[in-house]
Order: structure tokens, then C-alpha cells, then sequence
């Protein structure tokens, strides 16, 4: 076995472990917007809607987040 078809087996390799890693991150993506865990489809409004005074995304305080950090 010379470096040359080390580097294509290799190659192979990395090919499928990458779209592996893709297709895991795409499941993983629908999955958490149908238990509703993110909303991914206000977070991409982001990028369209960006003006000062624009709508906040997240309705959330910082008073609430600071009672989450307390319970733990």
C-alpha cells in the first residue's frame, strides 16, 4: 500500500464521516424546531430585520434568566 491510496482511502473516509456529521446537524436542527425548543425561522428574520428599534426575538428579561441561573 503506497501514500497514494492511503491518502484516497483516507480521503474516502473523511468524505463520508462529513456527511455523516451534515446529515446528523440537519436531523438534529428539524428536530429541536418540531419539539419547539428554537424557532429558526424568527432567528433567520434576524438577518432581514435589522434595525435599531426593531422587535427583540427573545421576549425573555434579564431578571428571568438570572432565576434560571439561581434554581441551579
Amino acid at each position: 500500500m503506497d501514500i497514494r491510496e492511503f491518502q484516497a482511502y483516507a480521503a474516502l473516509f473523511m468524505t463520508i464521516f462529513l456527511v455523516g456529521i451534515l446529515y446528523w446537524y440537519i436531523v438534529y436542527l428539524y428536530r429541536s424546531e418540531k419539539k419547539g425548543e428554537k424557532d429558526y425561522e424568527k432567528l433567520s428574520n434576524l438577518a432581514l430585520d435589522d434595525e435599531i428599534d426593531s422587535k427583540t426575538i427573545n421576549s425573555s428579561s434579564v431578571a428571568s434568566s438570572e432565576k434560571k441561573e439561581q434554581k441551579k
